[in-house]
C-alpha cells in the first residue's frame, strides 16, 4: 500500500495553496456507492431493526446502476445483510462487502473521500473524524478510510490533523464549495487552524478556490453536526443551488446574514447561481414506533447516483411535491423516495449515509477495448466535468463501464 505522507508542520506557514487533488461532483459518473450497515454493537438493540429497512431500499435503488460497497461490522453481520437483501429480492450481483468494525452508519462523514490527483489517478483522502466534536463514539469510524484504501489497494493521503466531515462541505466539482463555520472551524473540530489554513487544505485536497462561508449555528445535543451544509444546500449542474425558502431557512436556524450570503453567492467565474427551493415537510416527523422528532424534515439531503436519485421521504403530504421537483431536475434518472423517518430521529437522512466512489479515469489496454454494442453515456474533461468542448483531452464514458481518453485534432 502506497501511503502519501503529508507534513502538517508546513501548512500553517503558507498563505496560499496549489491544487493537488480535485473532488468531482456527486453528479459525475460513479463506480459505486459506499454504505456502512447499521448494527447493534454501539447503540441499543433496536438500532439495526429501526434503520435497516431504509438501507435495503437504498441498495435496491442503487445496484441497478452501479456497484454498492457495504461495510459490515463482522462476518455474522455480512451473513445477516446478505440474508435480508435476498429476502427483499435485491440482487447481490453488484453488491460486495468489507468487514470492518465501526461505530455507526454515517458514511458521508467518516468514510473515504475519493478524489483525482493531477494525473487523474484515484486517491482516497483520510480526513480526521472525531465524532462531530466528541459528541459520539468515533475511534472505529476514524479508521475506515485507511482500511478501505488498503482493501482497494489505492493510495491515500493521511489528513488526520484536519477534521472534516463529508456532510460539512458541498462541492460542485468546479472549484466552488459551500460550508458552515460552525461545523468546520469551531473549537471542537479544528481549534489550532485558522480559516486561511483550512481554506489551504480545501484548495490542495478538494480543488476548492471559491469559498462560500456561512456562519451556521452550533446545535448542541439537538444537532451534533452543528448545521451540516448538506441538510439544506445542494449543487446542481454547477450553476444551480437547491435549498429552502428564506422562511424555511430561518426555521432551520440560519441567520438573515447567512441567508443573504447564500442568495448572493457566485460561482468560480463570478456568475450568480440559479436557485430551486424544496419545501420542508408539512408536519413534524414521526417514527415507525410513534416517536415524535418535534421538527420538520428536509428533502435537500438527497443523493445523486448513476441511474437514480435517492430522496428522503417521511410519509408526509409534501413528499410528492419534493419528489416531483427533484425529478424535473434529473429527467434522465429515476427519483426514488427512501423512508428516512427513523433515520431522521437519529440525526440524518439519505445523503448522510452514502458516499460516492467516482470512476477511474486511468484505463489500461485501451487498444484492446471492444467497441461493439457500446453506448456513449457521458463526456468529461480531466477534472471530471461534463463537457462537449473538443480542444482538450476528453474521457468518453460508455455504458459497459469502459473509458477512453481522446484528443480530437481539427
Amino acid at each position: 500500500m502506497k501511503k502519501l505522507l503529508f507534513l502538517f508542520i508546513f501548512l500553517p506557514l503558507l498563505n496560499f495553496a496549489q491544487i493537488q487533488y480535485t473532488m468531482p461532483s456527486e453528479e459525475d459518473q460513479h463506480e459505486g456507492t459506499w454504505l456502512q450497515w447499521p448494527h447493534n454493537f454501539t447503540y441499543p438493540p433496536w438500532h439495526q431493526e429501526d434503520n435497516e429497512p431504509a438501507f435495503i431500499e437504498m441498495v435496491a435503488a442503487l445496484e441497478t446502476g452501479e456497484n454498492v460497497h457495504i461495510i459490515v461490522y463482522d462476518t455474522n453481520e455480512q451473513i445477516h445483510v446478505q440474508q435480508v437483501l435476498s429476502a427483499a429480492s435485491v440482487p447481490l450481483t453488484n453488491v460486495d462487502f468489507y468487514i470492518h468494525p465501526n461505530d455507526d452508519y454515517w458514511t458521508r462523514d467518516n468514510g473515504p473521500i475519493f478524489v483525482y490527483d493531477n494525473n487523474n489517478n484515484l486517491i482516497i483522502l483520510d480526513f480526521g473524524f472525531n465524532g462531530w466534536g466528541g459528541d459520539a463514539p468515533y475511534a472505529l469510524d476514524n479508521q475506515i478510510p485507511t482500511l478501505i484504501a488498503n482493501d482497494l489497494n489505492l493510495p491515500y493521503v493521511d489528513l488526520d490533523g484536519f477534521v472534516l466531515e463529508g456532510g460539512s462541505v458541498e462541492v460542485d466539482g468546479n472549484g466552488s464549495a459551500i460550508m458552515t463555520r460552525s461545523s468546520i472551524t469551531g473549537a471542537d473540530r479544528n481549534p489550532y487552524l485558522t480559516e486561511m489554513q483550512i481554506e489551504n487544505y480545501l484548495t490542495s485536497y478538494l480543488g476548492v478556490t471559491n469559498f462560500i462561508w456561512l456562519d451556521g449555528a452550533f446545535g448542541g445535543s439537538l444537532d451534533i453536526t452543528d448545521m451540516h451544509i448538506d441538510s439544506f444546500v445542494k449543487f446542481v449542474n454547477m450553476n444551480t443551488i437547491v435549498t429552502m425558502s428564506n422562511s424555511d431557512l430561518i426555521y432551520w436556524g440560519l441567520s438573515t446574514q447567512d441567508i443573504s450570503i447564500l442568495n448572493s453567492a457566485t460561482d468560480v467565474y463570478g456568475s450568480p447561481y440559479s436557485f430551486i427551493t424544496l419545501p420542508l415537510t408539512q408536519n413534524n416527523i414521526t417514527t415507525s414506533w410513534g416517536g415524535n422528532v418535534n421538527f420538520k424534515g428536509s428533502y435537500v439531503n438527497y443523493n445523486v447516483a448513476n441511474d437514480a436519485v435517492l430522496v428522503p421521504i417521511y410519509n408526509d403530504p409534501n413528499d410528492s411535491i419534493a419528489l416531483s421537483i427533484i425529478q424535473n431536475l434529473y429527467p434522465s434518472k429515476t427519483v426514488v423516495g427512501i423512508d428516512c423517518s427513523n433515520m431522521y430521529y437519529e440525526g440524518g437522512m439519505v445523503h448522510c449515509v452514502t458516499q460516492q466512489q467516482p470512476i477511474s479515469l486511468v484505463s489500461t489496454n485501451m487498444i484492446q477495448i471492444d467497441n461493439y454494442n457500446r453506448r456513449l453515456i457521458n463526456t468529461i474533461d480531466i477534472l471530471g466535468r461534463e463537457t462537449k468542448q473538443t480542444d482538450q483531452p476528453l474521457f468518453y464514458i460508455y455504458d459497459d463501464g469502459t473509458v477512453e481518453k481522446k484528443m480530437i485534432l481539427e
